[in-house]
């Protein structure tokens, strides 16, 4: 279990100070870096979303999607985003993030249809790895719209309410995401079909601990972003 939180703090240290780096060195840029991270956080999700793993807290353990760990650096990505460039190229991204994810779902579909080569051995696993239930794929759409649209108005309302606490706008706006991710997605993809109490404390309990615990790094992501202002103009030409 400590190589995976070995394997999570390094890959968002990258991140982060790739993030920081390209935004500071230009803005147009570094929004185009914080897009292609935040599209491929939620790439991964739906990659390992099919695998479910136990959690460990170390007091008590829960069944979940191992795509939770993953999961809160969706909100922590587009909490970048909004920092440095506003709501609306927040809202932006999640619109383009949202059709990545159909457009990768139709590649994982044509994938499928193509006949195997009579040597490729592996055929009847990859088929079961690749096989996305459409319910479970719609409501993984349909929650993230509306959780990180929510997402996105919270930390906005919270930064002109509340300046200078940043730890504030990111742990809040990201509880109140994943909390209502979790119950959209749980309710529309397993209701009826699994427990849904059971699913959805595991995935509530999860994903707010490591959004909890990733909020270091956006931290240390504003402190590394120059201050320079942004204006309405030069947000309009990225």
């Amino acid at each position: 279990m400590q190589l995976v939180w070995l394997f999570w703090a390094v890959g968002l240290t990258i991140v982060t100070l790739a993030s920081a780096r390209m935004v500071n060195r230009s803005r147009g840029l570094g929004f185009a870096a914080l897009l292609s991270f935040y599209v491929l956080y939620l790439s991964a999700t739906q990659l390992f979303g099919t695998r479910t793993v136990v959690f460990d807290l170390g007091f008590c353990s829960f069944y979940a999607p191992s795509g939770v760990f993953i999961y809160p650096f969706i909100g922590q990505a587009v909490d970048m985003i909004n920092e440095t460039y506003g709501k609306e190229k927040a809202r932006f991204a999640i619109s383009i993030a949202l059709l990545s994810q159909i457009v990768l779902m139709l590649f994982f579909a044509m994938g499928k249809v193509l006949v195997p080569s009579p040597f490729f051995q592996y055929e009847e696993a990859y088929q079961s790895i690749f096989s996305f239930s459409f319910r479970v794929t719609f409501a993984s759409w349909i929650s993230f719209f509306i959780s990180q649209n929510i997402d996105a108005y919270v930390f906005s309302w919270l930064k002109k309410k509340y300046e200078r606490m940043a730890a504030l706008r990111s742990i809040a706006s990201d509880a109140i995401d994943l909390t209502v991710d979790s119950a959209i997605f749980v309710v529309i993809a397993f209701y009826g079909v699994e427990p849904i109490i059971p699913l959805l404390i595991g995935q509530i309990v999860s994903k707010n601990v490591i959004s909890f615990i990733d909020t270091p790094w956006f931290l240390a992501y504003r402190r590394m972003v120059s201050k320079t202002d942004i204006s309405g103009d030069a947000l309009s030409s990225l």
